[in-house]
């Protein structure tokens, strides 16, 4: 039998399944952390692993299923419906993000093989049992935000992601780490409350929490009560400061650059993105009517302070870690420019901030990854004191290049396709500003980035002796992320057709296809490099001079 009809067969299986394929996601971490008594510390980390490429799976199943039978799948629990029961959907968004979430949480749990591995002669440590299970209720509580349907459940979610997500930036027990952790659970509760509240108010107004219910009555409605708008205001805000959106980022940095280096990539790739999914999911769902009031300029203007300022206090950062962090903040920015180009070019605003969501992941996880290789080789991450380290771990420095490259923006890289998609949305929609913050947004970024690696590529003031020396296959994944940013633009357009299943009108695959047209010539080519080569030398330049001063 040849590989297409096998494959066919067995997506016709999966199909059969239906919804039930829905319970997968939500029962592997669940089953993990079962485990976790049975097979202790030591062997707990295997497990998981384990776990995570089932889970790969059975992301790329349903993502499969979804690309043929082109509708969105559904599952109740019990077999009751809403509002008794709580549904399970799966659109295209849900299984862009789960086939995300699965990649990435598996290559952390890869990296993490390592640097979590109990010493030899011990059972297990209290560090090694504690990520496992803090990874798993991460996992956990993602896979429920993308998949579950009712305000009251994604609560439950939101709230299992911040108690897993913040003993992860403590870990280490120091108390600069502590303080992080404390700032980061301040803000989380505060953000907790406040969509607590709006969800309240959606039962008080309407008597249910579901969010396909909810989306019917307000459709029927004349006008919008004003407690559902202030049910949205309040859950927008507080979904705001757990995304960490300008200027609600406070807890971002000392939060990110002071986790262990696995730690920070799962937060900045993934767990920020949680709550803006769910934004998505009140902005263009629930309420779309929102997107065409002119209150949703104050988003994109969030969104382009998040731009200007993460890229610039980037700049000044002496530490890598720390650089990295801000440029998340930075990078979220992209994210909210979707909203007021989302009013008349929903298609290309909603397939561009996807793929924002898609490529930042894998970059930025890369990135925070490969800064721990080179912490640990250093003993410090002082970006002034990188120097030879480009000769000790040269594919560590290459993958940290080629992410930073998707963060640019350059062909053929995803950040270049997301660049792309939403400034043509800017220029035809007439608000031409927000790609002029695009463009700053990606020459800051090549200045932080060269600057970066004008240092690591230059030769040690001393003989340099690494510290400690990574793993192959913790520098294996790390070039593997960099690499999915950066050939995600080379994907044919098909794929991105998944953003539109459950969504009339949205063609992602058509507004991939006409952004990619003329993506290679090499007018176009030539004119996004020169900038950036510019910028570029400017940073190399610089960056050799302070080395000559000190």
């Amino acid at each position: 039998m040849e590989i297409h009809s096998i494959l066919a067969t067995l997506i016709t299986d999966l199909t059969d399944l239906g919804g039930t394929l829905l319970l997968f996601p939500l029962l592997l971490p669940v089953i993990g952390l079962l485990l976790a008594p049975i097979l202790g510390g030591r062997f707990l980390g295997r497990g998981v692993l384990a776990l995570m490429l089932l889970g790969l799976a059975v992301a790329v199943a349903i993502a499969a299923v979804l690309l043929t039978g082109g509708e969105a799948l559904h599952y109740q629990l019990g077999g009751w419906a809403p509002p008794l029961g709580v549904a399970l959907e799966a659109d295209g968004l849900s299984a862009v993000m789960l086939v995300t979430t699965a990649v990435v949480i598996l290559a952390v749990g890869i990296y993490g093989q390592r640097d979590f591995r109990p010493p030899a002669g011990a059972s297990e440590t209290r560090t090694s049992l504690v990520f496992w299970l803090l990874l798993l209720g991460i996992w956990s509580g993602m896979n429920t935000v993308f998949l579950a349907q009712d305000l009251f459940t994604l609560f439950v979610a939101l709230e299992i992601l911040t108690f897993s997500a913040v003993p992860l930036v403590a870990l280490d027990g120091r108390a600069e780490t502590l303080a992080a952790a404390l700032r980061y659970l301040l803000f989380a509760l505060l953000g907790s409350v406040l969509y607590l509240l709006g969800a309240v108010l959606f039962y008080g107004t309407f008597g249910t929490l579901d969010i396909a219910l909810l989306a019917h009555r307000l459709a029927e409605a004349d006008q919008l009560p004003p407690a559902v708008i202030g049910a949205a205001a309040l859950m927008t805000v507080g979904l705001l400061a757990k995304t960490a959106l300008f200027p609600l980022h406070l807890w971002l940095p000392p939060a990110h650059a002071g986790a262990p280096p696995a730690a920070s990539a799962i937060l900045s790739a993934l767990v920020v993105k949680a709550s803006f999914f769910l934004i998505l999911r009140i902005w263009f769902d629930l309420m779309p009517g929102l997107l065409s009031l002119p209150g949703v300029q104050i988003l994109g203007v969030l969104g382009a302070g998040a731009i200007l300022f993460g890229n610039l206090v980037a700049l000044r950062q002496v530490r890598l870690k720390l650089l990295i962090a801000y440029s998340t903040v930075a990078q979220i920015g992209y994210l909210f420019l979707i909203f007021p180009l989302a009013a008349s070019h929903e298609s290309v605003a909603l397939t561009g901030g996807m793929l924002q969501v898609v490529s930042h992941a894998c970059a930025k996880a890369a990135m925070f990854m490969a800064a721990g290789l080179i912490a640990g080789a250093l003993g410090h991450d002082r970006i002034h004191g990188l120097g030879g380290i480009g000769r000790v771990l040269p594919i560590t420095v290459l993958a940290f290049g080629l992410a930073g490259l998707s963060l640019v923006g350059l062909q053929p890289s995803g950040g270049y396709l997301t660049k792309t998609l939403l400034t043509s949305a800017a220029d035809e929609s007439g608000f031409w500003w927000w790609g002029l913050v695009m463009q700053a947004g990606g020459l800051l970024t090549a200045a932080y980035l060269f600057w970066v690696l004008g240092h690591a590529l230059a030769g040690p003031a001393q003989p340099l002796t690494p510290v400690k020396r990574p793993g192959l296959a913790q520098e294996g994944v790390v070039l593997g992320l960099a690499l999915c940013a950066v050939l995600l633009g080379l994907l044919p357009a098909a794929p991105f057709d998944l953003v539109g299943i459950g969504r009339p009108g949205i063609d992602g695959g058509g507004a991939v296809a006409a952004a990619m047209s003329g993506a290679f010539d090499w007018r176009k080519l030539w004119g996004d490099l020169v900038p950036v080569l510019a910028v570029g030398a400017a940073a190399l330049s610089l960056a050799a001079w302070t080395r000559r001063q000190t």
